[in-house]
């Protein structure tokens, strides 16, 4: 079973900025669009941003112009979240559908923002 990590998640205030990175195998990244979601306590999850093969990348309205998703390398893809607001508070979950039909899940990483 391929397996996602993230990281880069904490606690910042209102205005601060942090980077999350999700790491998997290129096998997974090279054949999938990797997507972020975002969960908060009775919420349905919420996609946040997505990367497709072809670089194509969609945001959420509310994350257009602070975040960006991008492809670091062959084994990792990463947000940047700039101008961070307190309604961004979630846990953090990356994931990824392959062409083939698979999809896989990370752990999530907590982001806080709070002063």
């Amino acid at each position: 079973q391929e397996r996602l990590v993230e990281s880069g998640g904490g606690l910042v205030q209102p205005g601060g900025s942090l980077r999350l990175s999700c790491a998997a195998s290129e096998t997974v990244f090279v054949f999938s669009t990797i997507n972020w979601y975002r969960q908060t306590p009775g919420k349905q999850r919420e996609l946040v941003a997505s990367i497709t093969r072809e670089d194509d990348t969609r945001y959420e309205d509310r994350v257009k112009g602070r975040f960006t998703i991008s492809r670091d390398n062959k084994t990792s893809v990463s947000l940047q979240m700039n101008n961070l607001k307190p309604e961004d508070t979630a846990l953090y979950i990356c994931n990824a559908r392959t062409i083939f039909g698979n999809e896989f899940w990370g752990q999530g990483t907590q982001v806080t923002v709070s002063s």
